[in-house]
């Protein structure tokens, strides 16, 4: 089914006690981050995704209950002069997870078909390209037996605009912004056209979209870690270890079991 963005701007609030939810969302992620760790599977999620559109909340939320050891979140801004030598997807590969971790991607390899794609930073030739390129570099995770999780998630230009507003006035929220969110601002339509693109070309069997409507932030949060816990649950056991004999008899001793 084709992805339309505008079927993701009701902006609905959380239709019940956030906090609570929340909590028991948190409680949920962390067997599953557990279980991720016990049976050494690997899971990469991708967020894209406006300016202001409230990525960087939901990964601080998903992560919240997750042991730190066992999970990296990887920030993609403009590539490194290294970096532009090697092919795009190079410094992605680097930072793949290895067996027990997850991979947070904060923006990601798809800048290649829209920043790159907008901004003229890639030639028309490598960004068209880059469709069949990312296709294949996401099959090859998911059939090394990665989880592979892509959440865009997408705001109005109302809801945009009022939380860049909010950024330029709030004293410790100045940091967030930059000339990079105006420029982009000012080629939404050119954006508009270049995701619809992104998702008919890679919305494939291997990668499905979610897409989340973020213009409450509430219930974007909720929406978001549940279809995330959910695709995570369903490739990972969920049963938890059977505690070792041998450990179990020295405890019981040691503990005067």
């Amino acid at each position: 089914m084709a992805i339309d963005l505008s079927d993701y701007e009701s902006g609905e609030p959380f239709d019940g006690h956030y906090k609570d939810a929340l909590e028991k969302l948190q409680k949920r992620l962390s067997h599953i981050h557990y279980a991720h760790i016990v049976h050494k599977r690997r899971a990469i999620i991708v967020f894209e995704g406006w300016d202001a559109a409230g990525k960087g909340g939901i990964i601080q939320r998903l992560t919240a209950e997750w042991d730190p050891r066992y999970f990296e979140v990887w920030p993609i801004s403009a590539p490194t002069p290294e970096e532009l030598a090697h092919h795009f997807l190079w410094r992605f590969w680097r930072r793949l997870p290895a067996q027990h971790n997850i991979a947070i991607f904060d923006r990601s390899w798809y800048g290649r078909v829209l920043v790159e794609r907008v901004e003229g930073f890639a030639s028309k030739a490598e960004w068209q390209r880059g469709y069949d390129e990312i296709n294949d570099f996401e099959a090859q995770q998911v059939e090394t037996g990665a989880t592979l999780i892509k959440a865009f998630v997408h705001v109005t230009q109302k809801t945009q605009d009022k939380r860049l507003r909010d950024r330029l006035e709030h004293p410790w929220k100045r940091w967030k912004t930059g000339l990079d969110d105006y420029r982009n601002r000012a080629k939404r339509a050119d954006y508009l056209e270049a995701m619809a693109e992104m998702f008919e070309r890679t919305d494939t069997k291997h990668a499905r979209w979610i897409v989340v409507d973020g213009n409450d932030k509430k219930a974007a949060r909720i929406a978001a870690l549940t279809a995330i816990a959910d695709a995570l649950e369903a490739k990972v056991p969920m049963e938890p270890p059977e505690l070792d004999p041998e450990v179990k008899k020295v405890a019981k001793k040691a503990l005067g079991l």
